[in-house]
């Protein structure tokens, strides 16, 4: 399974990076998206992927015993899709307000509108 979750994820990685070398916004915006849940699968990924009991300590035990799923990983990605959907929404508020003053995505016509 990890290594069909490998190959994904390097995909991912493909598409986004083809993303954000285009010359449109609108392109870059969605290959910082895709990189972030490239980042968000490899994080899942690699603290491995166990198919075991929740994280709860029964009421006659006094620690956790194994295998359990590490709940670690999972905080960092709901943080991390949090943290990724809120800069989205910033960068797509951006690029509107850009679309709406340049009348263009094309970041070489934007360029050179700062003069």
């Amino acid at each position: 399974m990890e290594t069909i979750l490998a190959i994904v994820i390097g995909g991912i990685y493909a598409m986004s990076f083809y993303l954000m070398l285009r010359r449109s916004l609108v392109k870059l915006i969605l290959g910082i998206m895709l990189f972030g849940q490239g980042v968000n699968l490899l994080i899942f990924t690699s603290s491995g992927l166990t198919r075991s009991a929740a994280p709860v300590i029964p009421g006659n035990a006094d620690q956790l015993t194994a295998p359990y799923a590490d709940p670690l990983p999972q905080a960092l990605i709901l943080t991390a899709i949090v943290i990724g959907f809120g800069i989205l929404a910033f960068s797509l508020a951006l690029m509107h307000r850009a679309h709406q003053t340049l009348k263009t995505d094309d970041l070489d016509n934007m360029r050179g509108s700062d003069q």
